[in-house]
């Protein structure tokens, strides 16, 4: 790439202070290695009004949809983890999508993207997975892999990271594959 520092975006699609998405997404950043420089947006610094129409005409854009369109802009790679809110996107999540995709229609900027979702359950989200798989890329994402972690707290330890060695091996494929699109060597 010709940077001396890869620039990571590393978020959970979660507005909750104990996102296990967000904490997922910065384990997953943290396994990148190479010289990455980590941005770790919290999408309550994003808060803004619910979107409408007339709110759009009235109002215009608010600035810190303007802010994270950039900070997507200018980075060489995001990692998100979807949390799943009845069966979708969380609410802060979708109202900040809406917003910068009315601005950008293509707002992922086309980064390579490793996307991810987890939860308590054995579904681990698969809900928004499915829905973000197909909608993300109308939206300039360039998916380069993708990876779902079930029941978390019970494959999941903060100092061992994935303690399944089967989900840690699908993980580890989804890592593999971003480093190539960003072309990390380790």
């Amino acid at each position: 790439m010709g940077k001396d520092k890869i620039k990571i975006v590393a978020f959970g699609a979660s507005s909750s202070s104990t996102s296990i998405n967000r904490r997922f997404a910065l384990y997953a950043a943290s396994r990148l290695g190479g010289n990455t420089d980590l941005i770790t947006p919290d999408l309550n610094d994003y808060e803004m009004p619910i979107f409408s129409v007339d709110r759009e005409k009235k109002d215009g854009y608010p600035s810190r949809a303007h802010e994270f369109i950039r900070l997507l802009a200018e980075s060489d790679g995001i990692i998100l983890s979807m949390a799943e809110h009845n069966g979708s996107y969380t609410t802060a999540f979708k109202n900040l999508m809406d917003w910068c995709s009315r601005i950008e229609s293509k707002f992922f900027a086309d980064k390579p993207m490793l996307l991810l979702s987890t939860s308590p359950g054995g579904r681990a989200a698969g809900f928004v997975m499915e829905a973000a798989k197909t909608r993300f890329p109308l939206h300039g994402a360039n998916i380069v892999a993708t990876f779902s972690l079930p029941q978390f707290s019970q494959n999941f330890d903060e100092q061992n990271g994935i303690t399944d060695p089967q989900l840690n091996e699908g993980f580890l494929s989804g890592i593999k594959n971003l480093q190539n699109a960003l072309d990390i060597t380790l």
